[in-house]
């Protein structure tokens, strides 16, 4: 009978068979035998020929050869990558070094930015507060050169009347003899 759970590629017959083809006696099977080797043993003895022939042609070499290439490139691919880790972490520092100085030269900026913003606004309200005061000095400098000509307009206009009143005066109490009165007296005093 054959196994269910076997692939069905090699039939086996159950030992009951073989007892069965002799007539109810046990029929011990006989393993074949060639120069007093077993097949198992044929097969050790061509593996071990095998083993011999690549021991002998030197290929126990090519291939110790070939791991040791694989191993010395696998070395200087590990190599590759420390050197490679050690050049990508300094170079990190050194950005990290520049971002650094970059954020303090920012700062130093913002800060002489705020300076310079606050030394404009001081000297705007300075200059605000100079021109007022200029302003100021011109306003009180027009306003005393108006009154010093409204002064000198006044004392003109004054002097114009007092000199048509004496004018007139003179011309109503003295006539041509009292002007010649003053004549003489004024040639006799000098």
């Amino acid at each position: 009978m054959a196994n269910p759970e076997a692939p069905q590629v090699f039939e086996t017959e159950s030992p009951e068979v073989f007892e069965a083809e002799a007539h109810g006696e046990h029929v011990e099977h006989v393993e074949p035998m060639a120069l007093g080797l077993t097949p198992g043993g044929w097969v050790g003895l061509a593996m071990l020929v095998f083993l011999l022939v690549l021991v002998w042609k030197g290929v126990h070499k090519v291939i110790g050869g070939g791991l040791d290439a694989k191993i010395a490139a696998i070395k200087a691919n590990l190599d590759e990558a420390k050197q490679l880790r050690a050049e990508a972490e300094a170079l990190r520092a050194e950005y990290s070094a520049k971002i650094a100085g970059a954020e303090k030269d920012a700062e130093a900026m913002l800060e002489g930015a705020r300076q310079e913003a606050e030394a404009i606004v001081a000297k705007a309200e300075a200059d605000t507060a100079a021109t007022m005061a200029r302003r100021e000095q011109m306003a009180t400098d027009k306003i005393a050169a108006a009154e010093r000509q409204a002064i000198e307009e006044l004392k003109a206009r004054a002097a114009d009347a007092s000199t048509k009143a004496a004018a007139s005066l003179i011309a109503e109490g003295h006539d041509a003899e009292a002007d010649k009165a003053l004549a003489d007296k004024a040639i006799a005093a000098i």
